[in-house]
């Protein structure tokens, strides 16, 4: 497929389809410089703009130049009530300053669905940033790093270099300011605001924008989540940058998803480094504590399941040795042991010796090494809490997030709790209006959360009940079967014994219950 690569305003590369690219074959292609004078002359041929198609692996609007920091899509089914809220609520959408692009389903690979792309400006993405107190950076920070680590170049293979990570200075940051923008470092405004700013503040703005007209104010048409839920729209996302299998044409530098996937996220790279400040940059603060939780907690799992072998191992060594197992098999010691029947009915006096090859299985995960796996586990979960409570106070200082989740408390109040709540009183702290509930709706509330939480606390209970009681009737079933010499089912026998057959199933139950 031909592309012609034009230059747009600043850096911005933007890659255009020639539409007539079908009559270009491969063989064309690998005639060398006969091949390129033969596609330079049928580009002097194809100036009009109406015979060039935006190349799709994109994340601008067709001019090349607006960034794509939402997209919506919807099917157009005829529904007359869907096409209005639809209009009234893009309506809604431009007079807060969002600027809309519409891509028909001709371009849809199913032939049926639109895409409505969004684009933030700078004066909706700086009145928004005002609003939700983004901390953005305003000078340098002088603060001297920390002294360098004794044989920290044994590290480097487990590092990626830093042209992948391109490591940024510290800064002092502030929450946003609008009317003090030429305090804050704005070197260029397309790209001060990171991917995952600019589509939180979007998304803001979809959750609590109305799709009812100013003549008929109806509270309760808000957000994008309820016209989600209706059909309106049948999905709301962001975009990726562009392909991550492979670097696209004429990017420079790649883009933050290809060095993810390709230096991350895959399989050959389980030994590197989790480059963190990426995984934040490109999928915000949230998505990059949880994988620092998910590396950190698999890093010390690691020891964990180092002692864990350790005492697989030592079972494995001691099998021969198990005094235990050898007493309960010698016929002498076991076999003259004669055990009470399982259950009630139609279960035979047995001798302890018929369990000698369950016993020897058992020896394998529980042995002397058992015990002090447990002591060490105990001890680990606490050394697991008390680190992590470490990292995680170093990456809020790092990454600016102390105190984040009480301001997002405070900021962010849930479009539905706004809808439904009425009322308004002052804040003594903050001075400002906010809304609140009355007492008679809060123990309203309160008694219908008490009882939803009693309900389903009893219905744990019948279920740990209901399961001990499995546990009781089926161990005395399985055991008048599988002890009953009359049945044929002796050589499991030797295998399966009543408990273990109770027990996996009883596992399958609770799986089951836990999974509702």
């Amino acid at each position: 497929m031909r592309r012609i690569t034009a230059k747009a305003k600043e850096e911005t590369l933007i890659e255009l389809q020639s539409a007539s690219d079908s009559q270009f074959t491969d063989e064309s292609r690998r005639n060398g410089v006969g091949s390129l004078l033969s596609e330079t002359a049928s580009l002097a041929e194809q100036t009009e703009t109406d015979k060039l198609q935006p190349n799709r692996d994109t994340v601008f609007f067709r001019d090349g130049v607006r960034r794509i920091d939402f997209v919506l899509s919807y099917i157009d089914d005829k529904d007359e009530r869907k096409q209005e809220r639809r209009r009234e609520f893009e309506a809604n959408l431009e007079k807060e300053g969002l600027e809309l692009e519409t891509e028909d389903k001709s371009d849809s690979k199913d032939h049926k669905t639109y895409f409505l792309k969004i684009h933030a400006p700078w004066n909706v993405l700086a009145k928004y940033a005002d609003i939700l107190k983004i901390k953005v950076p305003f000078k340098e920070s002088d603060f001297p790093h920390g002294r360098e680590v004794p044989l920290e170049f044994l590290s480097c293979p487990f590092r990626l270099p830093d042209s992948i990570i391109h490591p940024q200075p510290d800064y002092f940051t502030s929450p946003f300011d609008k009317n003090k923008v030429e305090f804050f470092l704005i070197s260029d405004k397309s790209t001060f605001f990171p991917p995952s700013t600019r589509n939180r503040i979007v998304y803001y703005i979809l959750a609590h924008c109305p799709y009812y007209s100013e003549g008929r104010k109806d509270r309760e048409k808000t957000g994008i989540k309820r016209l989600l839920s209706n059909g309106t729209y049948t999905a709301a996302f962001p975009l990726h940058d562009g392909r991550y299998w492979k670097k696209a044409r004429n990017s420079e530098p790649e883009s933050e998803r290809y060095n993810l996937y390709k230096h991350w996220a895959r399989f050959l790279c389980f030994y590197k480094e989790q480059p963190l400040n990426l995984i934040r940059k490109y999928y915000g603060e949230k998505i990059g504590i949880y994988f620092a939780w998910l590396g950190f907690y698999t890093e010390m799992l690691f020891f964990a399941a180092i002692i864990g072998l350790i005492c697989f191992t030592y079972g494995v060594l001691s099998y021969d040795d198990n005094v235990s197992s050898k007493e309960i098999c010698d016929a002498e010691v076991g076999g003259s042991i004669l055990m009470c029947p399982l259950c009630d009915k139609k279960c035979p006096f047995w001798k302890l010796n018929s369990t000698c090859l369950s016993s020897w299985q058992s020896h394998l995960f529980d042995n002397e090494g058992t015990v002090f796996f447990a002591i060490f586990m105990g001890i680990w979960v606490t050394l697991f809490l008390e680190f992590w409570k470490r990292r995680q106070a170093r990456l809020e200082y790092e990454w600016d997030l102390v105190d984040f989740e009480e301001e997002q408390q405070q900021l962010q109040i849930r479009p539905e709790f706004e809808i439904k709540c009425t009322n308004r009183r002052l804040n003594k702290i903050t001075q400002e209006m906010e809304p609140y509930l009355t007492i008679h709706s809060r123990c309203a509330r309160y008694s219908l959360s008490a009882a939803t939480v009693l309900f389903w606390i009893s219905l744990i209970v019948a279920c740990i009940i209901g399961v001990i009681a499995y546990r009781l009737a089926v161990y005395a079933a399985f055991a008048s079967i599988i002890k009953d010499p009359m049945r044929r089912i002796q050589l499991v026998g030797r295998f399966i014994t009543p408990q273990l057959a109770t027990s996996v199933t009883a596992s399958c139950i609770n799986f089951v219950i836990i999974m509702i």
